[in-house]
């Protein structure tokens, strides 16, 4: 008789196996995420579940350490012990729903896990989520592609797993040889910048005309609307505002940049819209990174609450007549706000990141890859902008 601790081991050095790969950065390893209900689903006890839960979810999100580390210029335990409690969320729903009956109660439980991980407050921290690679299993199918995946996950948990795996791994070689990526929308550009842990904190003159010049030097004939990183223009103040509509006087060109807003009770992380004859505030943030930026919890001790979360807010914003998706660097990574946004069947998505921070880790190439999935999946241009 085997050990008792072959089979948990074995199923969570494959689940660890299936996030590393799944959430390596590259778009069309996503769909070996559909592996994990069926390892979950195998778990005999509570435990191996819970086990099997946390080896995928800290595989996937293996480059929050040193992420971490880097953020705060720590040694990487602080990044350790984030890592582990952001864990926790996906292992206790994970935990709690499973169940040693089989068949379609465990997958109908396993249904209920993936809705409380897409949606607050366990959505909060629901990266990784395997539905994401909807968008590569069914690229144009929007809602009824996220459906087929749904119900290809939900059967992973039955004995009828091989059926749905054969069925599933047939739609990734097919998308695999025609996989191309998402279109840039018409007279929309994205400007990538290098600028590091300077860019948000530098506010002053210079910046702000080297960033012009950036943009006037990229721009290309047909560009009427030019994107730019997640705190590209620092705090959004009155001077900012008409520095840039100087700078943009005699253009027909439209900037659309992150910023912060500050008041006496905290701030709110935002894009703005300027040209030479307007500006305005274009969409806030629904949810900032949790920790970092957004601390519900220091009201309590007497400190401004950091920023804000506008959890349902400005699923879309309207640019030009164009009904847009923003998202802003952490929400590329949940799942709520992307879908919240394609109930409104925008036209494009636009995504921004300032993830300097994550030098030397794969977080930039899964935020790239599971915007790209989306987009992909409802048939939307996309444009993104990123700071490295």
């Amino acid at each position: 008789m085997r050990p008792d601790w072959i089979q948990p081991f074995a199923l969570a050095l494959a689940s660890y196996t299936t996030g590393y790969i799944a959430w390596s950065g590259h778009a069309l390893a996503l769909p070996a995420a559909v592996a994990f209900p069926a390892l979950w689903s195998l778990a005999r006890s509570r435990r191996t579940a819970s086990l099997v839960s946390a080896a995928y979810f800290l595989a996937a999100s293996r480059g929050l350490p040193q992420g971490v580390a880097a953020f705060y210029q720590s040694d990487i335990w602080p990044g350790l012990i984030l890592w582990i409690v952001a864990s926790s969320g996906f292992v206790v729903v994970h935990a709690a729903v499973w169940s040693r009956q089989s068949g379609g109660w465990k997958a109908l439980r396993y249904l209920v896990a993936m809705i409380l991980m897409a949606l607050p407050p366990f959505g909060i921290v629901g990266w990784a989520h395997p539905v994401t690679a909807a968008g590569i299993l069914f690229p144009g199918w929007g809602w009824s592609g996220l459906a087929a995946v749904t119900a290809g996950l939900a059967i992973m948990t039955t004995q009828y797993r091989p059926a749905a795996a054969i069925t599933l791994v047939g739609f990734w070689l097919w998308s695999a040889a025609f996989w191309t990526t998402p279109d840039i929308g018409r007279g929309w550009q994205g400007v990538d910048l290098q600028l590091g842990n300077s860019l948000g904190r530098n506010n002053s003159l210079a910046r702000h005309s080297d960033l012009v010049a950036t943009l006037r030097s990229a721009r290309r004939p047909d560009t009427a609307y030019m994107l730019l990183p997640e705190s590209a223009l620092a705090f959004w103040t009155p001077s900012v505002e008409r520095l840039w509509q100087q700078h943009l006087v005699g253009s027909d060109l439209s900037v659309i940049a992150g910023a912060a807003v500050v008041d006496h009770d905290g701030y709110d992380n935002v894009l703005v819209r300027v040209s030479s004859t307007e500006s305005e505030i274009l969409y806030r943030q629904r949810m900032p990174v949790p920790g970092s930026m957004w601390q519900p919890w220091l009201p309590l001790i007497g400190r401004s609450r950091g920023a804000r979360a506008n959890f349902f807010a400005n699923p879309i914003v309207s640019v030009g007549g164009q009904r847009v998706a923003p998202l802003i660097c952490y929400e590329q990574l949940i799942i709520w706000p992307v879908l919240q946004s394609m109930l409104h069947d925008p036209y494009l998505i636009i995504a921004v990141g300032n993830d300097w921070w994550t030098k030397g880790t794969s977080i930039v190439a899964i935020q790239r890859i599971s915007t790209q999935a989306w987009a992909r999946l409802f048939g939307k241009p996309l444009v993104m902008s990123f700071n490295t």
